[in-house]
């Protein structure tokens, strides 16, 4: 299978039909571009009081098999990740032996990825380019535009990938955030250029298709989160995702406003932190204390910030949950606030850990039970999407990381923005672009592979 100088084709191995584990093939003239690399994590077994996960029987990571494009490595121009999240650049340490390609990500995800690098022995072999935002980079027979959009994490991009044959837009993880805190923003003309030039094919996020309005903005965050965290009386805990740089930024402001010292607990967190001070994201003038010095802080002087949003073992929230942290002790009146929403799989994790702090008189806050918003969703809700697509105008709209439901749900918003074609398929099927739309099934074998104790196994 070589697409001719006269095909575009686009083969996702990952995150079609599914949310994470994202691995995106574009083939023309000869060539292969890579879009993210990304893993997934299998849904926790039953976790004890202690912390303990009772294993799934599957592996702790896996990610998408690229046997079909390792076959032919050297037809793979380049790989492209489009933001620092584990389900778009969690994999490269272990795949990029099979691939071994240039790799092109902005200042940020650089950052993720040397540590991530780094700890596999493999960052002075790996070939990293840094493109700006706006930057057109020549990869093989692909012409690739950075496009500033907004998400959860610092310098998320999406592509404008130019080709003789047609041009796709290939979102990646998104939303229209008007105020994300931290990184770059968005320009509504940058999109609509883009209609002008004409677009063949968007390759779109499905994620949020199915809930309505727009989602909210990081900016609207603070007065919710200084509202919980300021009428606690004893100490607080907010638990959130690692990777979102702007929550840590906003809860930095809120702990100089409240006259509170905050802490970062938890070794992803804490890498993250330290991925934004070194691309330039974080401002000097926001802090964070040694955590070691806030078990010595009168309580109401404490707001630590924690991983373990989604009730995972060994993380920072378990081990003070279960009262086994070596910085302090949770007690009656202090306060654990989720900012956060639940991963669909981890609801009964996240609800035990939520037993355990109940048990000992904790306080907890989450984001459904708060009167004021405490979380805001990475990804676009129908009014986000649809304006989008007014904005880009594609001949035919590829909905993209979501399962059936998401994807069926874009599809259908896609027709009634006027999209010409929709196409929709799951990992493995060949979206041949042109020279005649269409999608052939079941030429491309996929599967997963999963990384556990050291050693790569085929997940079946």
């Amino acid at each position: 299978m070589s697409p001719s100088e006269h095909d575009l084709f686009f083969l996702p191995l990952g995150g079609t039909g599914e949310i994470g584990m994202n691995m995106n093939l574009y083939g023309h003239d000869d060539q292969w571009l890579m879009v993210d690399c990304g893993v997934t994590f299998p849904k926790p077994g039953r976790v004890s009081a202690d912390g303990t996960r009772h294993h799934s029987g599957e592996p702790d990571t896996q990610m998408p098999d690229p046997e079909f494009i390792a076959a032919r490595k050297d037809l793979l121009a380049g790989l492209i990740i489009t933001h620092a999240h584990e389900d778009h650049i969690g994999a490269v340490p272990y795949l990029w032996h099979k691939l071994r390609c240039p790799v092109y990500c902005t200042r940020f995800t650089a950052e993720v990825l040397k540590k991530k690098l780094a700890e596999h022995g493999l960052l002075h072999q790996v070939k990293i380019i840094v493109p700006e935002t706006g930057e057109r980079v020549a990869i093989g027979p692909f012409e690739v535009e950075f496009l500033a959009l907004t998400h959860s994490v610092p310098d998320p991009n999406a592509l404008m990938i130019r080709t003789a044959a047609g041009n796709v837009f290939h979102t990646g993880d998104w939303k229209l955030d008007p105020e994300p805190v931290v990184g770059h923003g968005y320009k509504q003309e940058t999109f609509t250029r883009l209609a002008q030039e004409g677009v063949l094919a968007m390759v779109c996020d499905s994620t949020n298709a199915t809930v309505a309005g727009h989602s909210a903005s990081e900016g609207d965050l603070y007065d919710g989160l200084r509202h919980y965290i300021e009428s606690a009386k004893g100490r607080v805990i907010v638990t959130c995702f690692g990777s979102n740089i702007a929550r840590l930024l906003t809860l930095s402001h809120v702990a100089d406003d409240t006259g509170r010292y905050m802490g970062l607990y938890g070794r992803s967190m804490i890498n993250m932190h330290q991925c934004a001070k070194r691309a330039g994201v974080w401002p000097f003038s926001a802090g964070s204390v040694d955590t070691g010095h806030l078990g010595y802080l009168p309580r109401h002087e404490v707001l630590a910030v924690a991983t373990g949003s989604q009730g995972e073992p060994h993380t920072a929230l378990r081990r003070l949950a279960a009262g086994t942290h070596p910085d302090f002790e949770l007690e009656p009146g202090d306060r654990v606030i989720f900012s956060a929403r639940a991963i669909p799989g981890n609801e009964e994790a996240i609800q035990g850990i939520i037993d355990q702090l109940h048990s000992i008189g904790v306080e907890v806050i989450t984001a459904d039970d708060a009167e004021l918003p405490i979380h805001a969703s990475g990804h676009p809700a129908q009014e986000e999407l649809e304006t989008l697509y007014r904005w880009v105008q594609p001949e035919i709209a590829i909905p993209v990381h979501g399962e059936d439901v998401h994807m069926k749900a874009h599809a259908a918003l896609a027709k009634g923005c006027g999209v010409p074609r929709t196409l929709t398929g799951r990992n493995g099927d060949l979206f041949m672009l042109a020279p005649v739309p269409g999608i052939q099934r079941q030429k491309v074998r996929t599967g997963r592979l999963g990384w556990e104790k050291g050693a790569l196994v085929r997940v079946v």
